[in-house]
């Protein structure tokens, strides 16, 4: 699998498409549609296949061919993805200042559960 890094970098139509499958799992493009439909009733079936393929030619996705429907899956875990664009919007927005980027969370983005969850976890790093 190649580096998370060496990926190109979704636009926002391709991570909804990403959350749907790492919802569903590896899934064909009519049950990708039929999650997507959920949310967006106008999404057209033709939209959703085209964005898999687009997404498929890019190396954002893996694509089974074994069976007639083409079974998509992402080609890497959504914690890498993840992963990786905080490390690219760290790098353009915050100078490379991973403390900046927490800060900027924390102004006003995290309710107060959030922030006592935030408190345990690092109060268990520090034991």
């Amino acid at each position: 699998m190649p580096e998370p890094t060496a990926l190109p970098k979704p636009t926002a139509a391709e991570l909804d498409m990403l959350r749907l499958l790492w919802q569903l799992g590896p899934a064909s493009a009519k049950q990708v549609h039929q999650a997507a439909v959920a949310s967006r009733p106008d999404m057209a079936y033709a939209t959703v296949l085209r964005l898999l393929q687009l997404m498929h030619t890019k190396g954002l996705l893996t694509r089974d061919e074994s069976a007639r429907a083409h079974i998509y899956a992402p080609a890497q875990p959504q914690d890498c993805l993840q992963t990786s664009l905080i490390k690219d919007l760290i790098h353009k927005a915050f100078s490379g200042s991973g403390k900046e980027l927490v800060l900027a969370a924390l102004r006003g983005h995290v309710s107060a559960r959030e922030r006592a969850e935030i408190q345990a976890i690092l109060g268990d790093e520090q034991k």
